[in-house]
């Protein structure tokens, strides 16, 4: 397999919830820099370090258009230069503030009202950036076909290369791998107790962020991040 690239909504450098993703899953994804994971209080039965592997690899972030290989005829130049023009026609906006929860199993920070607008940007980017997609191959398919996919999702997959987009998309930003549902709810619980101003604040939306996997199976980096300058 070669190399892939994703587009993500990464929270700004300064914002908390960088501070507070980069430090749970115990790397920066833009510095490459590991990070020291921080204590949970009142939580004893989580190896954090264990349990944030898979989340860790690829750093902190909202799935926008998920990893794809590029095209034929593409290249990363002028991936950069689509990036750059749909963030120049963007325009800055808040979310609704995020709760801890669980979706599937995984622990992960998501919206804790509607958000139509995280969808539509979401997308606007599955469909803008379609070009860049090389096609899955057949082995691809198979295995995506294994989660059990709805007849809509099965059309995602064949459309868009990925089950869960458009009607079937959610923003979540994943924390964990799976986990038993005690120990889920157990953490989500402790997690919302402990981080009030984080998840009290509305999450500002105001660029999109460019990943590459440069070697399958390795850690995924932010190459660089577009502003929404409308």
């Amino acid at each position: 397999m070669t190399e892939r690239f994703a587009i993500y909504f990464a929270p700004g450098r300064d914002t908390r919830l960088w501070e507070f993703g980069t430090s749970w899953l115990g790397r920066d994804p833009e510095t490459g820099n590991n990070i020291q994971q921080p204590a949970i209080a009142d939580v004893t039965a989580v190896d954090l370090e264990s349990v944030t592997r898979s989340p860790r690899r690829y750093g902190f972030h909202a799935t926008l258009k998920p990893p794809f290989t590029l095209a034929d005829g593409t290249s990363q130049d002028r991936l950069d230069e689509a990036l750059t023009r749909f963030a120049r026609d963007r325009i800055p906006f808040d979310a609704p503030p995020l709760r801890f929860g669980l979706l599937d199993g995984f622990l992960a920070l998501v919206p804790s009202a509607p958000a139509p607008a995280l969808s539509e940007l979401a997308a606007a980017c599955v469909q803008t950036f379609e070009p860049f997609r090389a096609p899955l191959s057949r082995e691809a398919i198979t295995r995506r076909r294994h989660d059990a996919l709805t007849a809509r999702q099965d059309a995602n997959l064949l459309e868009w290369g990925y089950p869960y987009v458009m009607e079937d998309f959610r923003f979540h930003m994943t924390l964990t791998e799976r986990l038993d549902a005690q120990t889920g709810s157990d953490l989500a619980d402790a997690l919302n107790a402990q981080m009030r101003p984080l998840i009290e604040t509305p999450v500002a939306v105001d660029g999109i962020a460019l990943f590459h996997e440069p070697v399958s199976g390795g850690p995924f980096r932010l190459l660089r991040r577009y502003p929404f300058t409308p």
